[in-house]
């Protein structure tokens, strides 16, 4: 699904009169109050969807592909999702 989608898929549920560009406009600062809460708290949980939380990846050795020579990949972080369990049983 396309960010464009999701506007039309809640515009047409909320049937409220307002403009698709208001629709958008709220789509975005949901997901930013996500990130940010992702940033600030390390997590962002909604009932009946999931977690999202901050992962640490350790530094690790892996291998160019195209040459098979080995190269050292540092240490990230990244974002995991773990989905609730009543989203889990519909699918």
């Amino acid at each position: 699904m396309t960010k464009q989608e999701l506007v039309e898929k809640v515009h047409d549920a909320a049937a409220d009169g307002h403009s698709r560009r208001l629709t958008a406009e709220v789509i975005d600062a949901t997901f930013e109050a996500i990130t940010k809460s992702i940033i600030e708290d390390g997590k962002f949980f909604y009932p009946g969807f999931g977690t999202f939380t901050i992962k640490e990846r350790k530094a690790r050795t892996g291998r160019n592909p195209r040459t098979g020579d080995e190269i050292k990949i540092p240490a990230s972080k990244t974002v995991g999702f773990k989905v609730a369990a009543g989203l889990k049983g519909q699918l």
